[in-house]
């Protein structure tokens, strides 16, 4: 993988993350609330944009817009370097090198994207303002108060990651074939699936991620926050550690479907300059 294959993979993964925060961010605000336990989707979205207006829906779109590109540049990059590695080295490895790669890029990431969305969060959840939400993290950056939620983050940065490239890659490969490699359907109903299989690997650890960094001091870790969701959900397992689900992918299968589609439409239009 030269310079300019990391790079054209940078640009790309920058514009994909840019525009799925731009379209997605509104259901974000939304579910990150409904993950805090502040409000139900459906009630409490309405009480809320009545208080607080239509423009709250972006609250925390600041500090996501400038991190989300960056965040997607190391993930794309990681994707394209193991799809450059198995294509050079040993093709028949490709869904393993794609999937090795997203993890790494998603490990990587979690430590830009933790103080980031901890930032989110509290303008989502407790309506702090962009400059008092950062000012406190990161004038603390040195204190763990400023990473509250890493372990978390990694948990659903890691693996999920890696799931949702190799799932993309298989269905990619299945729909090229079957839609003559349409450079508009495929990417975006790969994505679609592809966002699916991750969620559903990674999703317990992102409703305990965001219950965590909405608690303030007063977190219980990952397995006591984990307990505390399943209490809340009368003892049903699944029921407290998918809480929201279907919310989530309301909002990460467009995001997926715009990424995947604006970084394939960026990476081709590059390479044919």
């Amino acid at each position: 993988m030269t310079l300019s294959d990391a790079w054209i993979d940078f640009v790309a993964g920058w514009c994909s993350g840019a525009a799925a925060v731009v379209v997605c961010q509104p259901v974000d605000t939304v579910l990150t609330r409904y993950q805090a336990g502040i409000m139900m989707p459906n009630i409490g979205t309405r009480s809320f944009l009545q208080n607080a207006g239509l423009t709250a829906l972006w609250r925390g779109a600041s500090p996501m817009i400038t991190a989300v590109p960056l965040q997607n540049m190391m993930l794309m990059g990681g994707y394209g370097l193991g799809q450059r590695y198995a294509a050079l080295y040993n093709p028949e490895q490709k869904l393993m090198a794609c999937f090795v790669g997203g993890c790494t890029g998603g490990v990587l990431q979690s430590f830009l994207m933790s103080p980031v969305e901890l930032i989110k969060v509290s303008q989502q959840c407790a309506g702090q303002s962009l400059s008092s939400a950062a000012r406190k993290v990161v004038t603390n950056l040195n204190h763990s108060a400023s990473w509250r939620g890493l372990d978390a983050t990694l948990l659903r940065d890691g693996i999920p990651h890696g799931v949702w490239f190799a799932a993309y890659e298989v269905a990619k490969d299945d729909l090229n074939v079957r839609l003559s490699n349409d450079p508009v359907a495929v990417p975006l109903l790969s994505g679609a699936l592809a966002a699916t299989a991750a969620w559903g690997v990674g999703y317990p650890a992102d409703l305990i991620k965001t219950r965590i960094q909405a608690s303030g001091s007063m977190s219980l870790g990952i397995y006591g926050t984990a307990q505390l969701l399943i209490k809340e959900a009368d003892g049903q397992i699944l029921a407290g550690l998918y809480r929201g689900f279907g919310l989530k992918l309301v909002r990460s299968i467009p995001a997926s479907m715009i990424g995947f589609t604006v970084y394939e439409f960026v990476k081709k239009h590059i390479e044919s300059l």
